[in-house]
């Protein structure tokens, strides 16, 4: 056994959210698209059982390094007081096949995610047609009060400072604890956000950008509430047993997925879509359309990204880590019975 691989480096929740602000996540990943990432060749995640929820395992290749992400997702686990994903992150070398290092997964997970769909969404306000730009302080929708919820307000705020929020959950005082929470971190200085949770009707027609964040069976809002000028991040399941998204608002909106191969195999979003569409020229674009600008915006129709997760880009955000770390020679302290 090497001396590498004896002692590995562990960077920690803390160290991953130091090293790895979303800005940087957004603009690697951004870069990644332009340079030689393909999401059309990603390997497919795989899932096995696990008692109480099920094991996800993630591999990517990449030219410099390779990687592993290895959670446990247990549902009843936020019933309990406990995390719902856990896991570790596993970095390779490209060209030895060395682990290099481990990052604790969830936080490189809660940093991804939201920054995947900032990513999308900031480049479909971009290429707004002609009267269909948002409000130069446009209002932002977020669905659900958990870590995925307040992450992806903590990267709206950044991508979108002069943005207010509002907030409909299940619960209205789980939604005050994470407003509380996050006006009490001063994550979210300045920035207006409202408790919505009753009023979804209401608020959907008034949004410019809506994200959906929840793991749920049921569409979430009448996609036929939804601005035309208006852009949807749904990101917040995985399978074809759930969704965020009516068929109306699919029917009628411009579609983008992070991989058309993943999105047909596990988007619960976009099952209502014929199989012949994915093969053609109408299929959904992904996001290395949207980011080399291949994408075009219709007027008079919204645009939606959906996404499932891929290990691409766990595996660009985990690299920026260990970049970001080399830069400032911040290794962190080499994990105790690592190997």
């Amino acid at each position: 056994m090497s001396g590498a691989s004896a002692a590995l480096p562990y960077f920690t929740a803390a160290d991953i959210t130091r090293l790895l602000p979303i800005p940087d996540a957004i603009a690697a990943l951004r870069a990644a698209l332009r340079d030689d990432v393909d999401p059309e060749r990603d390997a497919p995640r795989l899932f096995s059982e696990f008692p109480g929820g099920e094991f996800l395992l993630m591999p990517a290749q990449g030219t410099r390094f390779s990687g592993l992400k290895a959670l446990t997702v247990a549902p009843e686990n936020p019933a309990r007081g406990l995390a719902k994903i856990q896991g570790v992150y596993i970095v390779y070398s490209s060209d030895t096949a060395e682990p290099l290092a481990i990052l604790e997964g969830a936080s490189l997970t809660a940093i991804r995610t939201p920054a995947v769909a900032l990513l999308a969404v900031q480049h479909l306000v971009a290429i707004a047609p002609p009267g269909g730009e948002p409000a130069p302080h446009p209002r932002i929708l977020v669905f659900g009060a958990g870590v995925q919820s307040s992450a992806h307000i903590r990267a709206a705020a950044t991508a979108f400072p002069d943005a207010t929020f509002d907030v409909v959950g299940r619960r209205p005082a789980r939604v005050d604890a994470m407003i509380e929470a996050l006006s009490g971190a001063g994550e979210t200085r300045g920035v207006s956000i409202r408790n919505r949770t009753g009023s979804a009707e209401a608020a959907v027609p008034e949004a410019d950008i809506i994200l959906c964040t929840t793991s749920t069976s049921t569409p979430l809002f009448d996609g036929a509430l939804v601005a035309e000028h208006a852009v949807v991040a749904a990101n917040g399941t995985h399978g074809t047993d759930k969704r965020e998204l009516d068929d109306a608002l699919i029917e009628r909106s411009d579609l983008v997925v992070e991989g058309r191969a993943s999105a047909q195999r596990e988007n619960g979003n976009l099952t209502a879509l014929d199989a012949e569409v994915w093969g053609s020229a109408s299929a959904p674009a992904n996001l290395q359309d949207l980011v080399t600008g291949d994408m075009r915006r219709t007027p008079g129709r919204p645009a939606v990204f959906t996404g499932v997760g891929m290990a691409w880009e766990d595996l660009i955000c985990a690299s920026a880590v260990l970049e970001s770390a080399a830069r400032r020679d911040a290794a962190p302290p080499r994990a105790e019975g690592a190997s």
